[in-house]
C-alpha cells in the first residue's frame, strides 16, 4: 500500500487563477454548488493574498489552515471516494486507449477519457453539491470564505498535477500505474533493465548506414488550371488544425460563415489570408483579438448586444455595488464606465467580457470571468 497523503507547499501571494479545463470545472462545480457569490470572491482574495497555508491531500479530502486576521482556521473539503467497482470501470476505460495514460503522466487530462468514465458510470470530476467544505470558522456561509480559498487553490493544484483529483478519489499515482501495468496479465510486467548495468555496459558501435537510393527525377507539373494554390495551402493548413481539434476535444462546433472565417484567419495566421479575408468583409482585426479571447462565444459577445433577463441584471448590480466599483451606465448588456473607458460585456454563457476604448472604438481587452468585479479589476490594474 502507499502513502495516500500528500502535503503541497502554500502557494505564494499574487494574481492566480485556474488554466485547465478541468481546473476550471472543479471551481465551477464549487460556484454552482455555493450560496453565497459574495462569500466566493472574498475566497479568491484570500486564495491570491496567500493566506492559506500548506494544503495536504488524502482519499476523500483536502485541509489546510486559513490565516485571517488575528485568527487561525481549519478548514477542510470533501468528495466521496470511488468505490472499488467504479475503479474497476475507470481503469478499464484509461486501459482501453494508449493515450490516455501518457496523457495523464504528461499532466493533461482528455475530454474524451473523462466523458467515456461518465459512460461508464464514473464521475471523476465533481459535480453541484459533491463537494463539502466544512470550517471551525463562526460563519454559517456554504462555503465560507476560507473554505472558498482553499477550494480555488485547489484548482490551482489540479491545473499544475491532475493526479491531485485521482488522489481525492481514492487512489495514489503509483497504485493506479501499478494496476494498469497488471490488468492484462495476472503476473507483473518486466520491469527493464536497471539504469546502472545499462551505463555500465560498454558502447556498441552502431552499424554503417546503408547506401542512398537514387531518388530519380522528381515529378514536374504545372497547377490546374483554375485552382488557387495559395489558397489552396491555407485549407490544407486548417484542414490540419480542425483535425487536431477533434483528436484532442472529440467534437467541433458548429459555426456560421462569420465565426468560421474569423476562427481560420486565427487558426492559420497567415497575413495573406488575413488580408484577403480582411478584404470580404469589415471589422476583421477587432474580431480576430475577440476570438483570441474566447472563441466563438466572445465573437458573438462583439457582435450581438442582448437583454439580460432582471434575475441576472440584479445579480450583476449586487456584485458591482457590493464591490464598490466605479459608477457604470447600463445599456442591455453592456455596462460602461465612461470615465475610465471601460466596459463589460455580459455573454450568454454567464460570462463578463472585458473591453477598453481605443480611438473611439471599443476593442475586446481580455479573457473573461464569471465575477464582473474580477475582470473589471483586471482591466484597471
Amino acid at each position: 500500500m502507499t502513502d495516500r497523503v500528500r502535503g503541497y507547499p502554500a502557494f505564494p501571494k499574487g494574481p492566480r487563477r485556474a488554466r485547465t479545463w478541468w481546473g476550471k470545472a472543479w471551481v465551477q462545480a464549487v460556484e454552482d454548488t455555493s450560496l453565497d457569490q459574495g462569500q466566493m470572491r472574498l475566497g479568491r482574495r484570500f486564495a491570491v493574498a496567500g493566506v492559506v497555508g500548506t494544503i495536504t491531500v488524502s482519499p476523500g479530502r483536502l485541509a489546510a489552515a486559513v490565516y485571517d486576521t488575528e485568527d487561525t482556521y481549519r478548514t477542510s473539503v470533501s468528495l466521496t471516494p470511488l468505490s472499488d467497482a467504479e475503479w474497476g470501470r475507470f481503469l478499464a476505460q484509461v486501459a482501453a486507449k494508449a493515450g490516455h495514460i501518457a496523457a495523464l503522466i504528461d499532466g493533461d487530462v482528455p475530454h474524451d477519457l473523462v466523458a467515456a468514465a461518465d459512460d461508464a458510470g464514473v464521475q471523476l470530476l465533481p459535480g453541484i453539491g459533491d463537494l463539502d467544505p466544512e470550517c471551525t470558522c463562526p460563519g454559517w456561509e456554504l462555503p465560507c470564505r476560507h473554505a472558498a480559498a482553499l477550494c480555488t487553490q485547489a484548482s490551482w493544484l489540479l491545473d499544475a498535477d491532475p493526479w491531485v483529483l485521482l488522489l481525492l478519489r481514492g487512489r495514489e499515482q503509483a497504485e493506479v500505474l501499478a494496476e494498469l501495468q497488471l490488468s492484462d496479465t495476472e503476473e507483473p510486467r518486466s520491469v527493464g533493465v536497471p539504469a546502472t548495468e545499462v551505463f555500465a555496459a560498454p558502447v556498441v558501435p552502431l552499424p554503417a548506414p546503408p547506401p542512398l537510393a537514387a531518388l530519380g527525377p522528381l515529378p514536374e507539373f504545372d497547377p490546374v488550371e483554375g485552382v488557387d494554390v495559395e489558397a489552396l495551402r491555407w485549407l490544407v493548413a486548417d484542414a490540419a488544425a480542425r483535425a487536431r481539434e477533434l483528436l484532442l476535444t472529440g467534437e467541433l462546433p458548429v459555426l456560421d460563415e462569420w465565426h468560421d472565417r474569423v476562427r481560420m484567419a486565427c487558426t492559420v495566421a497567415d497575413p495573406g489570408l488575413t488580408a484577403r479575408l480582411a478584404a470580404v468583409g469589415p471589422g476583421l482585426p477587432r474580431a480576430m483579438r475577440a476570438w483570441g479571447y474566447g472563441g466563438s462565444a466572445a465573437l458573438t459577445v462583439l457582435d450581438t448586444p442582448w437583454s439580460p433577463s432582471k434575475a441576472e441584471t440584479a445579480r450583476a448590480r449586487r456584485a458591482w455595488e457590493g464591490e464598490e466599483l466605479p459608477v457604470a451606465t447600463v445599456w442591455r448588456n453592456r455596462w460602461t464606465v465612461e470615465a475610465e473607458g471601460l466596459q463589460l460585456r455580459f455573454g450568454q454563457d454567464g460570462r463578463w467580457y472585458p473591453y477598453r476604448e481605443e480611438q473611439g472604438v471599443w476593442w475586446p481587452a481580455g479573457p473573461p470571468d464569471r465575477d464582473p468585479a474580477a475582470a473589471l479589476s483586471d482591466l484597471m490594474t
